[in-house]
């Protein structure tokens, strides 16, 4: 694979130009599924492999791990936020510091707990919206875009797919 295909295994996000009934019962199924596919594919690894970078100067596996849990807290919040104050500004964060910081060396286990959790609330919150809710949207302020919570939810369910395959074309070299 080429630093590019490494760095977006299954491409770059691109909003959809509609949204049907089954594309958003498709990325709730993957929200759903995500915690449990993240932990088989980090299944049996050891510390070094952990330790591995997905692709040159990229995260490490365990950084990766340690991210997801970061980004879905990030995100359950901001569709939290959208379904109960008019399209708010969310909070955007540094990931690439985030990764730095000294909780992204501990074991992997705690951040596959935290995605269970929220992945369980998150698809309950999903499964729960009426059509007028996916209309629900929040301001980022640092791209200025508003965001409608079916485009947030086709966005995660592609992160979380992104992420997965960070996992899976690295251990496929172990």
């Amino acid at each position: 694979m080429t630093d590019e295909q490494m760095r977006y295994p299954t491409g770059k996000f691109k909003a959809p130009a509609s949204y049907t009934s089954e594309d958003i019962r498709s990325w709730i199924t993957t929200i759903k599924t995500f915690p449990g596919k993240l932990r088989l594919a980090i299944l049996g690894l050891n510390e070094q492999q952990l330790d591995t970078p997905y692709r040159l100067g990229g995260w490490t596996l365990r950084q990766v791990v340690h991210h997801v849990a970061d980004s879905h807290m990030n995100s359950m919040m901001r569709f939290k936020w959208a379904l109960t104050e008019e399209n708010p500004t969310i909070k955007p964060y540094e990931e690439a510091d985030w990764a730095l910081l000294p909780d992204y060396n501990l074991p992997v286990e705690s951040s596959l707990k935290i995605l269970e959790g929220i992945h369980l609330h998150w698809a309950a919150l999903l499964e729960s919206f009426r059509e007028e809710e996916w209309n629900r949207t929040f301001l980022h302020p640092a791209s200025g875009d508003t965001m409608e919570l079916r485009k947030a939810l086709a966005l995660y369910a592609w992160h979380s797919n992104h992420h997965l395959a960070h996992v899976t074309e690295t251990t496929k070299k172990f």
